[in-house]
Order: structure tokens, then sequence, then C-alpha cells
């Protein structure tokens, strides 16, 4: 059976993509990885027994989608020995920063498909901002999202400049919950519960109330002032937290990732 998916690079974000299409059923002879670290090739096979190449060959042109996985700055050498066989198939990058003109060039097709997710993939709980170039069809959109669809939800984007936003927004998302729950639980060591009992009601709070805004149609600000009393404990809090700033210190901070991947985009000087 010849591949129908290849990935060059197998880090996480493959290991999300391919481990959710194995589950779905996709056999491991549909796909090909293009992995240079040993380590991580090592991992591949112990984890779903695949055998990652070190380099590109031959094989990558039976491809019908590539997937692209690889760090930015590590995007210009994988593109140059993976160029021979690229050109016939559907390019599909998890990349941040890395601009379709760039990956259009490098693969020498029009058929280019941005992606940006975010690390909840690796649960299937991810979401990801989607921007396909004007060669991209109906179909190629259709196969993308079946392809992405075990790492959780997507969504299609108008304009590329978008995925700036998208990137600072939920890609680095994350990281900001991880920073507020971190702030959450050493308050609640503070206060003196044990650590895994603050953590533990920390994730679970953050995590309900996640659960709670998306299942609602009201509007976040709505919610919040449900659970506000005048002069109780959470408005006590609240007002703390506006007399420090965080929102507008929150906003600054996501405006400061979108200019940081921005820049990344950019052409080299």
């Amino acid at each position: 059976m010849h591949p129908t998916l290849a990935f060059i690079g197998g880090g996480n974000m493959a290991s999300a993509i391919v481990g959710g299409l194995l589950k779905a059923g996709r056999p491991a002879a549909a796909f090909l990885v293009i992995e240079p670290h040993g380590p991580q090739r090592d991992k591949l096979r112990a984890d779903f027994g695949l055998d990652a190449l070190p380099a590109p060959t031959p094989a990558l042109a039976q491809a019908e989608l590539v997937v692209w996985a690889v760090k930015p700055q590590s995007f210009a050498e994988a593109a140059q020995a993976a160029r021979p066989w690229l050109s016939q198939a559907l390019q599909l990058s998890v990349m941040a920063g890395v601009r379709s003109d760039t990956l259009a060039q490098a693969a020498g097709t029009e058929r280019v498909v941005r992606a940006m997710p975010n690390t909840p993939a690796l649960i299937g709980q991810g979401i990801a901002g989607l921007f396909a170039r004007e060669a991209v069809t109906a179909l190629d959109r259709a196969e993308v999202e079946t392809v992405l669809a075990p790492t959780g939800r997507s969504l299609w984007l108008s304009h590329e400049a978008q995925l700036d936003a998208v990137t600072a927004l939920s890609g680095s998302g994350p990281a900001y919950f991880f920073y507020v729950c971190e702030a959450m639980v050493q308050a609640g060591v503070e206060l003196g519960l044990p650590e895994a009992q603050a953590r533990e009601l920390a994730l679970a709070t953050c995590g309900g109330a996640a659960a709670l805004a998306l299942q609602s149609p009201e509007p976040l600000a709505t919610l919040r002032e449900r659970v506000t009393s005048k002069g109780g404990t959470t408005h006590a809090a609240l007002e703390s937290l506006r007399a420090d700033a965080v929102g507008a210190a929150f906003a600054r901070a996501v405006k400061a990732a979108a200019a940081r991947a921005e820049e990344l985009g950019r052409p080299a000087p």
C-alpha cells in the first residue's frame, strides 16, 4: 500500500494527528513520516508501530497530503531536501509563522493550507484556525478537516493575517491558562490548602467554567455577573484584579504574541 499521508517532522503535533487517525481506523501503511532525530523515530515506533525515515525518499511522491510539522527554523532545510517529491500533493502546515507564500514556493504548488493548532490537540481537545490559498478545492478542505478531526475542532479564516491573532489567542493560549492556574494554586497553598488539593480545585474550577461557557449562548460577562454578588467574595477578587489592571495586561500580552507571530512570518532580509 502506498502512503497517502506524509509528515515532515514527527514531533508532538504530528504524533497527535497520527495517533488520532490510527484510532479512527487508518492503517499504519497509509503513513510516511520523515523524522531526522533518532530518539523521536524510536518513540514513533514504540507508540504507533511506525518506522519513520531519517530523510525524504522518492516514496514521498506517492503521498496525497503532506503535513509540515517541523520547527519553523528548520523548514528551509527540510523543504530543500523534500522538494523533488512534493508538487503533486496538497500541503498542510501546522508550523507557526511560516507564510503560505513561502510554503507554496518551497513545495512547488499553490495547494497550500495553513493550520494553527494548540497543544490540547494531544488529547483531542484542541482547536485550530485554518487558512487556504485559492487553489485549494472544496475536496482539499474536506480532507484537511478529516485529518485534523481527531485533534479537536477547527475553523476556517478568510485572511491569512488572521492566523497571527489565532496564534496569539489559542496557539499560545494554553500557556496563559497554565500561568493563571499556577497563580491560583499558589494562592490556595498560601491560604492553607495542600498543594495537591489546591491544584485539583483550580483545574476543576477552570475546566468546569470553560465547559459551562461553551454550552451557554450567553455572553461571558453575563456568566461572570451571575457569580458576582455586590460586596461578596467574588466582587472583592474582581475589584482587586481591576485595580491591578489585569484585563489590560492580558490584552497587551495577547497583542505581544500576535506581533511576534507576524514578525516570525516576515521574509528573512
